[in-house]
C-alpha cells in the first residue's frame, strides 16, 4: 500500500455514515468541521444508496463512495471497496454510524486511526473495530456525532451543512411553484416516515393544511416518496378544503430546493423535515418513538412538539403503540406553526 501523503495540516480523513438520509444530514456537520479545521484535508465520505445525492458536488468533500445496499454481502464488493479506500490511503477513519458494516468499512480503509463511539451509540460489533472510542454525553445526535472529532483536537465547532443546490434542482423547484400557484409563498407538508409508529394521521395534516391556508393565506405542498406515501399525501390534499396541493414526485436534490424556498416544514421524525432544517427552513417536527432532545429539527428557529414519551429498544420504538404519535393533537401542531410564522413575520418587519 503507498505511503500517505499527508501531513499535520492536510490528514486524510474517511467519513462513513452509510443511511438513512435523516442520519447522513446530522452527519453533515462534521465534514464541514472537518473542512473548517483542516483546510487542506483531503476528505472522503462512504454512503449506501439514494443518501449519496444529497453529498454529490458538497464544497467540503473531496471523494464520495456510494455503495449498494447489502455490499457487505458480496465479497467481490467487500474486496473492491478495499482497493479503492487503500488506494486512497486514509489516515483516519470516522465511523458516525456505529453499526458492524459501518465499522467494517472504516476498517477496510486501512486508516491506522479509526474512531468511533465506545459507548451505547457503537452497537453490535462495531466498538472491536475502533482505535480510538468516544464517549458522546450530548443530548441531540448532531453535537453527538460532532464529539466523535475531539480526538483531532476540534472541540467546539458550530453545526453546519452547507448543503449546496444545483441549477437543475433550482430550476425544477421553480417549476414546480410557478405550475402549483404558490409564487406568493407556501408551506410544506411530508405525511410519511420511515416507521409506522413515525406516522401522524393523513387527516390531522390535512387539518393542519386547512388551517394554514384559512388563517395565514398559506397553501400547503405536500411532498411524498413512494406508493405508500403518495396515497397518504393524496388524503391529505383531499381532506385540506382545498389548501393543499399534491407535489409531483421529486429527488431528494429537488426536495431541498423546494423546501430552501418554504415559509414553513411540517413533518415527523424523517428525512425530509431534517433535510428542511438543514437548509434553513423553520419546521416543526412531530416526535413520540424518538425523543424530540436527540432528534428533533436542530436549531432555536423549529419547534419540536412531543406529547408522550416512549422509552425502549429501537425495535420497540419501531413498533411503538399508534397513540404515542397521535397523542399530538392539531391544535397543538397550529399552534406551532403560527409561533413560527408571526416569529418570521416580526423579524420581516
Amino acid at each position: 500500500m503507498p505511503k500517505s501523503d499527508a501531513t499535520p495540516h492536510s490528514p486524510r480523513i474517511l467519513i462513513v455514515r452509510l443511511s438513512a438520509i435523516g442520519d447522513v444530514i446530522h452527519a453533515l456537520p462534521v465534514l464541514c468541521a472537518l473542512r473548517e479545521e483542516y483546510p487542506e484535508a483531503f476528505l472522503g465520505w462512504v454512503v449506501e444508496g439514494q443518501a449519496g445525492g444529497l453529498l454529490r458536488g458538497h464544497a467540503a468533500l473531496d471523494e464520495l463512495i456510494t455503495l449498494p445496499r447489502g455490499w457487505l454481502k458480496s465479497p467481490a464488493a467487500v474486496w473492491q471497496l478495499r482497493r479503492r479506500l487503500r488506494r486512497l490511503r486514509f489516515d483516519v477513519a470516522i465511523d458516525v454510524q456505529g453499526l458492524t458494516k459501518s465499522a467494517v468499512a472504516a476498517w477496510l480503509s486501512g486508516a491506522s486511526r479509526r474512531i468511533g463511539f465506545g459507548d451505547e451509540k457503537g452497537r453490535e460489533l462495531s466498538r472491536w473495530f475502533y482505535t480510538e472510542p468516544v464517549r458522546a454525553a450530548a443530548a441531540h445526535v448532531i453535537d453527538c456525532n460532532l464529539e466523535l472529532l475531539r480526538p483531532l483536537g476540534i472541540a467546539s465547532a458550530k453545526p453546519r451543512f452547507d448543503l449546496p443546490e444545483h441549477a437543475e434542482a433550482r430550476q425544477a423547484a421553480e417549476r414546480i411553484i410557478e405550475e402549483a400557484r404558490l409564487s406568493d409563498g407556501f408551506a410544506m407538508v411530508t405525511p410519511g416516515a420511515g416507521w409506522p409508529s413515525k406516522l401522524w394521521p393523513p387527516e390531522r395534516f390535512a387539518a393542519v393544511a386547512a388551517y394554514l391556508g384559512r388563517g395565514w393565506g398559506l397553501p400547503t405542498l405536500v411532498v411524498w416518496a413512494g406508493e405508500e406515501e403518495l396515497r397518504r399525501a393524496r388524503q391529505v390534499v383531499a381532506g385540506s378544503r382545498s389548501h393543499a396541493r399534491l407535489a409531483p414526485p421529486t429527488s431528494l436534490t429537488e426536495l431541498a430546493a423546494l423546501a430552501r424556498r418554504a415559509r414553513l416544514f411540517v413533518g415527523s421524525d424523517t428525512g425530509p423535515v431534517h433535510l428542511a432544517a438543514a437548509v434553513g427552513t423553520p419546521c416543526v417536527g412531530l416526535y413520540g418513538p424518538m425523543p424530540a432532545e436527540r432528534n428533533g429539527p436542530y436549531g432555536p428557529q423549529h419547534v419540536a412538539i412531543e406529547q408522550m414519551r416512549f422509552e425502549g429498544t429501537s425495535r420497540q420504538r419501531r413498533t411503538a403503540p399508534p397513540e404515542v404519535i397521535e397523542s399530538i393533537h392539531v391544535d397543538h401542531v397550529c399552534a406551532a406553526a403560527a409561533r413560527i410564522l408571526r416569529r418570521k413575520a416580526l423579524h420581516a418587519a
